[in-house]
């Protein structure tokens, strides 16, 4: 099977396509854009830029998506998943909340979970983002997450929303049921969210 390989000393010789690349980041920081910046960083990673370009490009893109989802809390709005931007704003924060998990730092990790089944316009992946908040709770260490309740090959890569979890060996509305002294404890916690 032949694969289409890029020739990465090519792209890093070729100046059109740095220029590109440069213009592209111009846009990103004036547009605060999360999109845009997701492209920069799989191209900079693909150059094997240096570590502090890396971790620049990762800090701007965790800090617009936080600011994003204060400023959406404030006025009770979702994030669409047939946009763009608001999906990569999701993505971000998923990706943050998928990293304290495997920290292990519980507490920020449920948070992040349900603020995103809360904002969510998906119903998929609103229950999905429900299932990782359960299993936090229930006390599921990543690994085990990992290991016993997602079903790792059942996931399309194909689909915009691939980036998020939402295959798991059992169907969610089982999951969910299993979990519903979690889901009962994860909702009351939201109801602050719905009043403010």
């Amino acid at each position: 099977m032949q694969q289409n390989k890029i020739d990465i000393k090519a792209l890093k010789q070729n100046q059109e396509f740095l220029k590109n690349l440069e213009l592209l980041e111009e846009e990103m920081r004036e547009q605060n854009s999360i999109a845009k910046g997701y492209q920069v960083l799989d191209a900079k990673l693909l150059l094997e830029a240096d570590e502090e370009e890396i971790n620049d490009l990762f800090t701007f893109i965790v800090n617009n998506a936080f600011d994003t989802l204060a400023d959406n809390l404030t006025q009770h709005k979702g994030f669409s998943m047939t946009n763009p931007e608001e999906l990569a704003t999701a993505r971000a924060i998923y990706e943050h909340g998928i990293q304290r998990y495997s920290e292990n730092d519980i507490k920020g990790a449920k948070e992040i979970f349900l603020v995103l089944h809360h904002t969510i316009e998906d119903d998929e992946l609103k229950d999905s983002m429900m299932i990782h908040a359960c299993a936090v709770m229930a006390g599921h260490s990543f690994e085990d997450f990992i290991q016993n309740l997602v079903d790792t090959k059942g996931y399309d890569e194909l689909d915009p929303t691939a980036f998020f979890i939402k295959s798991f060996t059992q169907p969610n509305d089982i999951l969910l049921t299993m979990f519903k002294n979690y889901v009962k404890v994860g909702k009351e916690a939201l109801k602050v969210l719905e009043k403010s």
